[in-house]
């Protein structure tokens, strides 16, 4: 590519950068401190928090943080003393989690070392009666052919918490509200050509996004490939610790594998599976540092990339993964997919539904059509969605 164009920074009020940095992360401090009973101390340093965030500058982590060094790898020691908007937008983003989770004392020895301050959020979420709604179209997946499955559980994991437009096919199929298609571009078919049902992939690499009613559908996708014999060995990577709100860690895993047991029919039958894969190393959680890092996954370290150098297919979920995948950055909508991620080390899929304004791989008369229907709008309400392959 000629010229790459710039990253997106968080300082054009009127943006969606600008208004996550000052409206919603005011907002996600305020969801915090009414979720747990936090004392005097916590509750002062979430106020300092808020005061930094939106009218200080961004400063280093305390000498004693556990990941200091980390975190001066990553830039603190470049963007320290600057606005946070004035620096790129997937860092500040990032950063401001991790202040998060300092301000409400989650690394440090004390009462709340450890407790995950998005978890009472999860929990409600995950014991919903739409969840209970989502598991139970679960029982009619027998009846499908094994494409229609295939397809309903694709779609299923593709639209998150939405999860009920990929089990009830015919939504899949229809439209948005503008007369658009909720798929800007669709390469399921070259996904199902990597993961065909003999000889069986040695390796599936799936990188999670959010918890819950997201990573359920995850898992079904997952125990699915699994049970046909489309893949020998699954892992599945989601983050160390607490991050942006609902992202999946090991405990929402457990959390989820528990919801799926305890429910009847076909969702108890998944999460059996899902249990056995889990204990007998056909499946396996990994979270990695990385996992968490305010940067594009094309400095992922060597690890990750040998790892996924094996894989016969990493699929990427959500809109996170997505940024940090193909750049945080001003792409023009038909930059070809593939060209982004040329650099990948090996073949490649995004599953994601679109809520920020980063996207590559349209073809022109699908952009001018969004665009003509919706003005800007459809980069990031969450109403359309895409699968994206590079083999």
């Amino acid at each position: 590519m000629d010229v790459t164009p710039p990253v997106i920074l968080g300082d054009e009020p009127g943006t969606f950068p600008y208004s996550v940095l000052t409206e919603r992360h005011p907002a996600i401090i305020d969801q915090v401190r009414a979720a747990l009973p936090y004392g005097p101390d916590r509750q002062a340093a979430l106020d300092a928090l808020l005061h930094d965030c939106t009218k200080g500058v961004i400063e280093p982590l305390p000498a004693d943080a556990h990941d200091r060094d980390r975190w001066r790898e990553w830039g603190t020691d470049t963007y320290a003393g600057r606005p946070w908007t004035d620096v790129p937008w997937l860092w500040s983003e990032s950063y401001f989690y991790r202040r998060l989770l300092g301000a409400v004392g989650y690394f440090t020895p004390g009462t709340w070392q450890g407790v995950d301050p998005f978890r009472p959020a999860k929990l409600a979420e995950l014991d919903s009666p739409e969840t209970d709604e989502e598991l139970s179209a679960l029982d009619g997946l027998a009846a499908l052919s094994p494409d229609e499955r295939d397809r309903a559980l694709l779609h299923g994991s593709l639209w998150g918490n939405r999860a009920d437009l990929g089990f009830r096919l015919s939504a899949a199929d229809g439209t948005a509200a503008s007369g658009t298609p909720p798929l800007v571009a669709d390469d399921s078919a070259a996904l199902w050509s990597l993961l065909p049902p003999a000889p069986a992939a040695p390796l599936l690499c799936l990188i999670a996004d959010n918890a819950g009613r997201e990573l359920i559908p995850d898992l079904l996708l997952i125990a699915h490939l699994l049970g046909q014999g489309r893949v020998e060995r699954a892992v599945l990577h989601v983050k160390p610790h607490p991050y942006f709100v609902s992202d999946a860690t090991p405990a929402d895993v457990l959390d989820a594998l528990r919801r799926l047991r305890t429910a009847p029919g076909a969702a108890r039958s998944y999460g059996d599976t899902l249990w056995a894969a889990l204990t007998d190393g056909r499946l396996a959680v990994r979270a990695h540092p990385f996992s968490c890092a305010p940067l594009p996954y094309e400095r992922m370290p060597g690890d990750l990339r040998e790892e996924w150098a094996r894989a016969t297919l990493t699929i990427l979920k959500g809109d996170l993964n997505y940024r940090r995948l193909v750049g945080d950055r001003k792409w023009p909508p038909t930059t070809g997919f593939a060209d982004v991620t040329d650099w990948f080390p090996g073949p490649v899929a995004a599953l994601r539904t679109l809520k920020s304004e980063v996207i590559t791989g349209l073809d022109a008369g699908t952009e001018t059509a969004l665009t003509a229907a919706e003005g800007q709008r459809w980069r990031t309400s969450g109403s359309h969605a895409l699968i994206q392959v590079r083999r």
